[in-house]
């Protein structure tokens, strides 16, 4: 059997090579991790055996269901035992990528799995430092034994790690200074466990996922408040649709007497379990600007007389039906409801008003102007993949969020203009650049490269449309919609059968990167800069920015994908 050490960032494929891959694999005996306190350090046990087996984690007896076979038990600890230093283990999961190849992606909450002969398997093992734990350099050990049947446990092989916690100490994900801003589409989670919109049992699961938003730092909670802004994402349009809607989380009546009332209840409740998981600067609001529109196919505008294409969904107590707003009258009336709802709340200025991908400067200028004349109070926040929306300054644009490649070829632009901006400057990446991006088939140092490229560009942080937005049947495949849609474009986490989430190796290598920004802004602070910029010189090869921006804007590479060179950055902190 092939057993080995990998780092946090080895992504197991299994394909042709598999076997040879194992035995490379192997190859490492001792790894050297280092982690601060209130931060982590990871890495693989890799396994591959020519015959089958199956692989546990946890100490339940196991026996493989068609009768004898080699069962695998591994195990990982410290040497000692050490207060605030807590052990997390986990299978690694495999999904099939747009190639037909499967790839390590899900960290799994089973503790046992069955391995096919000659394919390799990997078992994601990850320390954490709270705030309290002892800096020091410590030892552990991984053991992984065998039986079959009846028969007792041998040890077939030890191997070796050193873990040093460092003195620093990270912030609490709350207060990170990264902004981060994954978009949230909370019916997509209702459909995946067959819950109702809004209940009890929908809050409870999207709890659990605000939970591991929190861990990342995330500080925008998104809500929807009109029916379907982004039309499905046009899945009509796909030879194999998935149902990829997203719904109001506001509820809307008309009364017999012919007044409207609108129910805030859960909206109110889902901010404020965002803010009990440390996000709390920012309230994204879709589906009141620049809906998306395919009027052939039925989505279009149904206000008379408006710009844009919002949908409000409305039951009708005199008639006990649900309908749809179709005056601007009464749609002016419920946005400005929700305007001052916003204002009571005392939420208003965390609020923005999110605008996806607008193309046309001069309907976009329409549209925003007739809303503010709805509700002057709002913020405005774009997801600009239309460099027009840069050179030209549209008015009224508070938070800058670019397009990767827009970013980079306009940047000269984004610094005039950053003294006029008056909120936050973010990049964004979705189906497109191909490099760097956070897909299936990504190298797993771009996940980690994300928030050091916003620190390279000095960029306030990263904005990505993908949490949930699960195809139909995720834990089978993610491949959707390719290639326009890349395997991993939809997700940075899976649906697990508890009704919580399963991280992925990508939310792990995003999340060391995100700490890595943290470390640095740590460091400026103590006076250390020229620090900084030798680890963001190791990463990014010396570039110049015109020269990296030249590059970026033509997704072509433009950084290390050598883990040692990120990780020399832990080197500078004592």
């Amino acid at each position: 059997m092939n057993i080995g050490l990998q780092a946090m960032s080895y992504k197991a494929i299994r394909g042709n090579n598999s076997w040879t891959e194992g035995e490379e694999a192997a190859r490492v005996s001792h790894l050297e991790l280092a982690a601060c306190r209130r931060d982590s350090a990871a890495f693989q046990i890799v396994l591959s055996d020519r015959t089958e087996f199956v692989l546990s984690t946890g100490q339940d007896p196991q026996l493989w269901k068609k009768g004898p076979a080699n069962m695998v038990r591994v195990e990982a600890k410290l040497n000692e035992s050490l207060p605030g230093l807590t052990l997390q283990i986990n299978l690694v999961g495999f999904t099939k990528d747009d190639d037909g190849r499967e790839k390590a992606d899900l960290l799994l909450d089973q503790t046992a799995l069955y391995v096919p002969e000659r394919m390799v398997q990997p078992v994601w093992v990850e320390f954490t430092a709270a705030a309290n734990a002892a800096p020091g350099r410590y030892t552990g050990t991984v053991r992984v034994y065998a039986h079959t049947l009846f028969e007792d446990e041998t040890l077939l092989k030890v191997l070796t790690f050193a873990l040093e916690v460092k003195h620093h100490t990270l912030p609490e994900p709350g207060d990170y200074r990264f902004y981060l801003d994954l978009w949230q589409h909370s019916s997509n989670i209702a459909r995946k466990y067959d819950v109702a919109l809004w209940t009890d049992e929908h809050f409870r699961i999207l709890d659990a996922y605000l939970a591991s938003l929190g861990q990342l730092g995330q500080k925008a909670a998104t809500v929807i408040v009109s029916e379907c802004p982004w039309s499905g994402q046009f899945t009509h349009r796909d030879r194999e649709p998935s149902d990829l809607f997203e719904y109001s989380i506001v509820g809307v009546v008309k009364s017999k007497e012919g007044g409207f009332a609108y129910d805030f209840d859960a909206l109110d409740r889902y901010i404020e379990l965002a803010e009990k998981h440390g996000i709390r600067e920012e309230i994204e609001v879709f589906g009141l600007l620049n809906i998306w529109q395919d009027p052939v196919a039925g989505y279009g505008a149904i206000v008379e007389g408006s710009p844009d294409g919002v949908r409000v969904r409305y039951y009708d107590e005199a008639d006990a039906a649900y309908k749809f707003i179709r005056s601007q009258e009464d749609l002016t009336a419920y946005v400005s409801a929700l305007e001052r709802h916003f204002v009571e709340r005392g939420w208003i200025d965390r609020v923005r008003i999110i605008a996806d991908e607008p193309s046309d400067t001069v309907l976009f200028a329409r549209r925003l102007e007739a809303l503010r004349d709805m509700a002057p109070k709002f913020k405005y926040k774009v997801a600009i993949n239309h460099v027009e929306f840069i050179r030209e300054q549209v008015e009224g644009m508070y938070d800058y969020v670019p397009i990767l490649t827009g970013a980079a070829s306009e940047h000269e632009r984004l610094e005039e203009l950053r003294p006029t901006i008056a909120g936050k400057l973010l990049y964004y990446v979705c189906c497109h650049p191909d490099r760097p991006n956070t897909f299936i088939d990504s190298p797993a140092l771009e996940s980690r490269l994300i928030a050091w490229l916003a620190e390279r560009l000095g960029f306030d942080g990263f904005l990505r449309w993908n949490y949930t937005v699960w195809p139909d049947d995720p834990l089978r495949t993610v491949s959707y919609r390719s290639p326009h849609w890349k395997a991993g474009d939809t997700n940075f986490v899976y649906p697990g059968r508890t009704g919580k989430p399963l991280l992925s190796l990508r939310y792990k290598w995003l999340q060391r990167g995100i700490r890595d920004f943290e470390i640095m802004q740590q460091l400026k602070d103590e006076g250390k800069a020229e620090l900084v910029k030798a680890s963001l010189n190791r990463v990014f090869e010396g570039r110049s920015t015109a020269e990296l921006t030249g590059l970026l804007k033509e997704s072509q590479t433009a950084y290390s994908l050598q883990a040692d060179d990120y990780d020399g950055l832990l080197a500078h902190v004592n």
